[in-house]
This record gives C-alpha cells, structure tokens and sequence, in this order.
C-alpha cells in the first residue's frame, strides 16, 4: 500500500509538470498571434510588400480561438499526456506552415521558426513523438518550396542589412533565438522541479518500506517481551514486599515498576493500533497533555504553553502521538531541568515546538537528523542517572510518522539567550482537523 501511495503520488507530480508545460506552450502561442500581427503589419505597410491580409489574419483568429479554448480547458490542473502535448505543437506547426504558405513558402524568412517547434518537441515529447514532429517540419517545409505563394521580395543578401530579405532573417534568428532561451529555460525549470519533487517521492518510499519492515519487527518483538517483562514486574513485587519502606531502594524499585508498566503499555498499543476505522477526535491540548504525561516525574520540568482556550481538535492519530512522544522523551533526556512544549496555530495551520535546555544538536548531524541510524552523542537519562547511546532510529521513525500525518520539522539549536535543542512540527490546519481512518503502518 505504501508503493502504491507513492507511485500515485508519482503520476500526481507528473500530471502537475505537464499542466505546466501545457501553459507555457499556451503563453508562448499568444506570443506568436501578437508577433504575427506585429509582423504582417509592418511588412504590409511599411515595407510596402503586398500580402493576403484576409486570410492570414484570418489564421490568425482561429490561432487566438484555439488558444482561448487551450486557457478554458487547462485553466484547473489536468492530466497532460505526451499526446496532448504533440497535437498542441501540431496546431502550433500547422499555423505557421498556413502563415508562410501565405507569405512567400520557403523563401519567408520566418521558415527557421519551425526549429522553435522541432525544439520544444525535444524537450516536451517522447522520442517517437519528436521524430514524428521531425518528419513533419521536413514534409512542410518541402510543400512549402514546391506549392508556397512568392512574394515580391528581392533576395538580396549581397545588400547586408539594407536587404528586406536578410533584415527579415535577422529578426527570425533573435525571435528564434530569444524564445528559445526563454521557454527552454522555463520548461527545464518545470522538468528540474519534477525530478527533484520525484527524488522525495522514492526517498520517502524507502523510508517507508524501512518503517514497515521495522512495524512487522516490533510485532515479533512485541510478543517475544511480553514473557520477559510479565517476570520483571512480579519480580519487581517481590522486592517491594521485601524491602523496608525506608530503603534507600525503595525508590528504585518503584521506578523499577512503573517502567515496567510503561513497556507493558506500550506493547499493549502495538498491538490495540486500529485497522481501519477513524481514530477519536480530541483537542490539541488533550493530545499533548497525553503525550507529555508519561514523561512526568523524571527530575526535569515540563512546560505547556496553550495560551488559548479554544484549541483545534484534530484525530488521535497513534503516528502523532508515537512521534510527539519520541521527540519528548529525546528532549527530556537531553534537557538540564525543564523542556518546553508550546502550541500554536492559525486559521491556515497549527505548530507544537518542543525545546529543552541541553547541549542542543551536534552540529555534525544536525544537517542528517531523521536520517536512519545517525546517533547522538551519549545522554544522560534525568530519571536513572545514567548515560545511554541510542540506535539512532527513534528520530528516523518520528520523522516519518509524522510527515505521513501531514506535518513538516524543523531541527535547530537554540543559542540565546540559553542553549538547548529546539524541534518544530506543523500541520496545515486542514490536514490536521481532517478525521483519519488510516492504520499507522501500511503494508
């Protein structure tokens, strides 16, 4: 399921690049029926060269209808295929080749704007397509030589730029020229944006699929700890039973339960995520308190600033709750003595930023966070005073789960007025009040 959310994502990305090149093709069009009509206006009348104003305005019309009708159609983003594309630049060929028929055949000057179209086609069309658009150009500009209507214009080359003829090849080079470097540039720019937004499209499969190989794991592993756990918290009863209530171990051992009791209840979720069906709505307030209160009383203060009474209600989507959680429980390992959580939103989107005031990101991974298996340096765990190194996949799978319930993060290190780690999360709010009925990991 996960392939094929990214494949359709894929073809999404794809039908967004041709809508773009269809407009383009569409801008550069009215640029063609203005410079036609610039043109036929000033060879008719100020060159004094007679020309067949009915009908090549009158291509000109059914040029700017066709146009009209592309800008009604195209107006909302719509799938462009390559056939699309090639009949659009067909139009495009069949008006120029009907103007130059008009206006002289082969001997128009303005021939060589059939590069224009043989160019985009290159860059718009698959191979096929373009040899096709090839053939074209060639079967048109050999009609044009044996059927095109001349016109009264001395080939004079040898008069250099007094010569009609040559200032007419002139202006066909630069307008040639010009257009070229213009939509070329334009059309790669829509192409170099798909293939980077494709790049992020097959990044996040891989993660994805890694996320499911990891959630088929955790099952596995879900039911091998139950055992093993299920022994420690009798165990852990034992010695509370056998221990005076003044130990200096009494402490210990109760730490040593509810620890015990939090992986229970964390393996009951794994197996309690649902299938199907939409998860509960609760407010953001709620959803945090839920996911800073297993992380209370562990020697370091936690802060909620919801400044608002009223808060957007979103759905309790076990991917926030786990990557809110794991980002928490990160930064209170880190922290000195308080971690901050403070939410926010807008009419247009909604932020929770969790801070602490530790030592803050290594610099040397702070560019890769959220890549798999890139570790922190040790920590320091406030609640058992020891130091740990983790697997370095805590960050991987919050990261992802989140960016698949909408969100965007942002990593960062605070350095004034106090150092620490600051991590930003944001849902559009429509993505967030939107109600869920998605299983946390598909497969």
């Amino acid at each position: 399921m996960a392939t094929q959310s990214v494949t359709m994502d894929a073809e999404g990305v794809d039908n967004v690049t041709g809508h773009k090149n269809m407009l383009q093709l569409i801008q550069l069009r009215w640029i063609a029926v203005v410079g036609q009509l610039l043109t036929v206006g000033v060879v008719h009348y100020a060159f004094a060269i007679p020309l067949p104003l009915k009908s090549m305005l009158g291509v000109l019309a059914a040029l700017a209808v066709f146009n009209i009708v592309s800008m009604v159609r195209w107006r909302s983003p719509k799938e462009v295929t390559n056939r699309r594309l090639f009949v659009a630049l067909l139009v495009d060929v069949a008006t120029l080749t009907a103007q130059l028929f008009l206006s002289g055949g082969a001997s128009n000057p303005f021939v060589f704007l059939y590069l224009l179209q043989v160019n985009l086609g290159a860059v718009l069309l698959s191979p096929r397509a373009t040899w096709t658009l090839v053939g074209i150009t060639i079967g048109c500009f050999g009609g044009l030589a044996v059927f095109g209507r001349p016109l009264a214009l001395p080939l004079d080359q040898a008069g250099g730029l007094s010569s009609p003829y040559v200032q007419g090849m002139l202006i066909s080079f630069a307008l040639d020229a010009a257009l070229l470097v213009i939509f070329i540039t334009r059309i790669g720019g829509n192409l170099r944006e798909r293939d980077a937004r494709l790049a992020g499209l097959r990044q996040r499969a891989a993660e994805e699929e890694h996320v499911v190989r990891m959630g088929l794991l955790a099952s596995g592993a879900a039911h091998e700890l139950g055992t093993p756990l299920s022994t420690i918290s009798v165990i852990a009863k034992e010695l509370e039973r056998a221990i005076e209530p003044n130990s200096p171990h009494a402490d210990d051992v109760k730490l040593l339960q509810e620890q015990s009791q939090r992986c229970r209840s964390i393996l009951a979720k794994l197996t309690e995520l649902p299938s199907s069906g939409p998860f509960d709505s609760v407010p953001l307030s709620a959803l945090i308190e839920e996911v800073v209160a297993p992380h209370r009383n562990f020697g370091v203060a936690i802060n909620i600033d919801v400044s608002r009474d009223s808060t957007p209600v979103g759905a309790r989507n076990p991917a926030i709750l786990y990557g809110l959680g794991n980002l928490l429980e990160n930064a209170v390992d880190f922290a000195q003595e308080r971690v901050e959580v403070t939410a926010d939103w807008t009419e247009d989107d909604v932020s929770v930023v969790i801070s602490d005031d530790g030592p803050g990101f290594a610099p040397e991974i702070l560019d890769r966070i959220g890549e798999p298996y890139v570790r922190s340096s040790k920590r320091r765990r406030m609640y058992a005073g020891s130091e740990t190194t983790g697997l370095g996949l805590g960050f991987f799978i919050a990261k992802t789960l989140l960016e698949r319930s909408g969100a965007t993060l942002e990593f960062e290190n605070r350095v004034f007025p106090d150092r620490g780690a600051v991590v930003k999360i944001r849902w559009d709010r429509t993505d967030f009040e939107r109600p869920l009925a998605l299983p946390l990991l598909e497969s």
